[in-house]
């Protein structure tokens, strides 16, 4: 917790409040969260009333308000109190002693702050904190405490924060995440140093990697949008879709309903977003496909009108959890604008048609969809510009309804064009241009699939018109979403110009509107990611890195057989959640899931370590997906693993932690390689199938004759080199053969051989 009041609080100093705010908001919903008897809410409470709320009333709390309000040295005085209650509850519980030896553990962590700001590019931010760390060290009594215990430990830890400033203030990345490993490394000697016991030393250092964890998180983020972001863009198209179904039935076009609905199951079996919303959250992807879109489909089919309500209630409540899920900050209020803006649309258009009480009532929906705050939208529009906010509602919205109950057609178009404006200058005030070019991509795509459904009603010549309205918004540049496609990908840009075109020209000319809607959305999902890709997700790379730093520390770290010897499902756990979480931020996908399960893995192996892991307060089942193989002793080798090294082997690679030593190595053709397990968890060595010449037979540990049969025989067990063992291989093919080990490869655990 001390950790993460940090990380809110230097990305303030360094002059990034907003996503200061963003960490110290997140610190509260998790710790408000905490709950049963030693989670970290009702774990503090008990152990002193006074200390719960000054750490969260005058501490959390007032660091949160100053930060969101840009006020730094307000927020100081709320980080100082935090801190304060939290020193004075953990000497409580563990001593003086204890107490110090965690916080020099939390100091090593805090110059991964350091690193993480000049990874993002602010290395003058960078400098500032390094220099604002070191002094709250030198007045810390950790300090004092290090410097008795082991005088030498002492003297590498300061070092290296002093490093740590000089390289940020260089620039030179390389030595600062150097200095950022060495000051990591440092702490946790000292913390053993200063601890009376091992195991609370123990448990602090897998505190610190959690908040290393957190720190990976909040680069990840400052990159931009991540494809997180498209693919709840790429959702909310699904709850316009829906809704053109649901205007077919209620017009009697009940089985052109019905294959829209079909349209979209495909469209969503196939798309991107698919898994994202699977593993964002389970019960939102099941409740869209069986009880929304299977029981949509079927009502539809038997004309069951209270069905096709509820069926639609139910697929727009589990998308507006999945967009929330996948989405972050203002995101989800910025999807929800545009959304509302493909609605207004709709309820414009049924007005042409007549049916002004239908739109009266879809107008009066949103406004009440709007004061539930759904997604966040209401606070975010009102907190971004409250005048925007009153023009909206009052200005527009409230008397849309009016005009639209009043069949004043004036006042209908004017007050349809404000919402329009409006909402997209509330886009372009929160969003990024990639965020709101995300938003933008989703309404033109909702406006073609209208057009579809005007040709189905027989309104050929106003979906024709619709389309060259979309086309005109996008040449007026939609926000930056123009500018912004075509910089990202020329040629993704000119094919979404094409396919709008078509759909325009398939309109005009009686050709296939459905079939070029459907091909123009194609368009607009791909232009959402390639924008959002383009402008975000720059830092995954150095997020990555951190993360891989942690994973390599952990394998070589004292705690790593304390806590593999005190339960072995807590230790499968947190090293499984760890990989998955660095395969999610060099995916891109999931990080905010796969960052939290790390987060609930970490807390259970701390109890784990200081023997009490029946009292954690998160559950078994906290941890990855990833498998990691059995123990050591269950393991296989293979055909070609043998123990120690053969005498006529030409060239040795040794199999470090999480590394190949040399990562890669040129031979001539014939000659024989030795994989040596130097140190570290069981290895494996796995040529990638597409990466070998294509005369070379197909090598790995265990005689395997595929890469998928070599992963599959990881998990059986197969193909490991263990500790006094090497793998061999004989290479005839010339060319580069890549190659992997299964268990470590999400932490860049590669290597090359050329052979000449």
């Amino acid at each position: 917790m001390r950790i993460r009041l940090d990380d809110a609080f230097t990305l303030g100093i360094a002059g990034h409040a907003e996503a200061g705010a963003s960490v110290g908001q997140n610190v509260f919903a998790r710790f408000e969260g905490a709950n049963g008897e030693y989670g970290a809410h009702e774990f503090l409470e008990t152990t002193s009333k006074d200390n719960y709320e000054g750490f969260e009333e005058d501490g959390l709390v007032v660091m949160n308000e100053g930060l969101s309000a840009g006020d730094v040295e307000a927020a100081r005085g709320g980080w100082e109190a935090a801190h304060t209650n939290l020193r004075e509850a953990t000497v409580t519980r563990v001593g003086e002693t204890g107490a110090n030896a965690l916080e020099v553990l939390r100091f090593g962590t805090a110059v991964n702050n350091v690193e993480l700001l000049a990874a993002a590019g602010d290395t003058e931010g960078a400098a500032s904190v390094g220099q604002e760390v070191l002094g709250w060290w030198e007045t810390s009594t950790a300090h004092d405490a290090v410097e008795s215990a082991d005088s030498e430990t002492y003297e590498t830890l300061e070092g290296a924060m002093e490093d740590a400033i000089s390289a940020a203030q260089s620039g030179d990345i390389e030595s600062l995440r150097s200095a950022t490993n060495t000051a990591v490394n440092a702490s946790a000697t000292g913390a053993y140093a200063v601890a009376a016991s091992e195991e609370l030393a123990g448990a602090g250092q897998i505190a610190s990697y959690q908040g290393q964890g957190w720190d990976a998180a909040a680069l990840a983020s400052m990159g931009g949008p991540s494809t997180e972001f498209a693919h709840a863009a790429a959702l909310t198209i699904y709850r316009a879709r829906i809704h053109d179904a649901a205007w077919l039935y209620e017009r009697g076009h009940a089985e052109a309903a019905r294959q829209r609905v079909e349209n979209v199951f495909a469209h969503f079996e196939g798309a991107r977003a698919h898994e994202a919303l699977e593993e964002a959250s389970e019960d939102a992807y099941t409740r869209f496909e069986d009880d929304g879109l299977s029981a949509l489909s079927t009502a539809i089919e038997n004309d069951d009108a209270e069905g096709v309500a509820s069926a639609i209630e139910t697929i727009n409540d589990a998308l507006v959890e999945g967009i929330e899920a996948l989405g972050s900050s203002a995101e989800p209020a910025l999807l929800e604008a545009g959304y509302f803006k493909a609605r207004i649309e709709d309820a414009h258009e049924r007005y042409r048609l007549g049916e002004g009480a239908v739109a009266a009532e879809t107008a009066r929906g949103l406004f009440e969809t709007f004061e539930a705050n759904e997604a966040d939208f209401h606070e975010t529009l009102e907190e971004t510009d409250e005048s925007l906010y009153e023009t909206f509602e009052e200005e527009h919205l409230n008397r849309l309804i009016t005009a639209l109950e009043e069949g004043n057609d004036a006042a209908v178009d004017e007050h349809v064009s404000g919402i329009r404006e409006t909402l997209l200058t509330f886009e372009t005030a929160a969003g990024s241009t990639a965020q709101v070019s995300a938003v933008e991509s989703g309404y033109m795509a909702a406006r073609a699939f209208d057009t579809g459904v005007l040709d189905v009603l027989g309104e050929n010549e106003r979906a024709g018109s619709l389309v060259q309205a979309a086309f005109q918004h996008f040449e007026a540049g939609a926000g930056g979403f123009h500018e912004a496609l075509e910089e990202a990908d020329h040629d993704r840009y000119e094919f979404f110009e094409a396919a709008l075109d078509d759909a325009s020209s398939a309109a005009q000319e009686g050709g296939n509107v459905g079939e070029q809607s459907r091909a123009f959305n194609d368009e607009a999902v791909a232009a959402i990611y390639a924008v959002v890709e383009s402008g975000g997700g720059s830092f995954g790379g150095a997020a990555t890195s951190i993360m891989q730093d942690t994973f390599a520390a952990f394998e070589e770290a004292e705690v790593h057989e304390m806590l593999e010897e005190a339960d072995e499902s807590a230790y499968e756990g947190y090293e499984s959640a760890l990989n998955d979480y660095i395969g999610a931020i060099e995916s891109g996908s999931g990080v905010g899931s796969a960052a939290t399960a790390y987060a609930d893995a970490s807390i259970r192996a701390q109890f784990a370590v200081v023997g009490a892991v029946d009292e954690a307060p998160v559950g078994e089942g906290s941890g990855g997906k990833s498998g990691g193989g059995s123990e050591e002793t269950d393991l296989q080798g293979g055909p070609n693993i043998q123990d120690g090294v053969p005498d006529d082997a030409d060239h040795v690679v040794n199999m470090q932690a999480v590394a190949f030593e040399p990562e890669e190595l040129t031979i001539q053709q014939g000659d024989t390689v030795a994989w040596e397990h130097a140190v570290g968890e069981p290895h494996n060595v796995v040529a990638y199938e597409g990466e070998i010449p294509e005369d070379a037979e197909y090598w790995a540990s265990g005689g395997f004759e595929s890469e998928e049969a070599a992963r599959e025989g990881w998990e059986e067990g197969e193909g490991a080199v263990q500790s006094g063992q090497s793998y061999v291989h004989t290479f005839e093919a010339t060319g580069t053969h890549e190659y992997f080990c299964v268990p470590h490869e999400a932490v860049g655990m590669v290597g090359s051989v050329i052979v000449e």
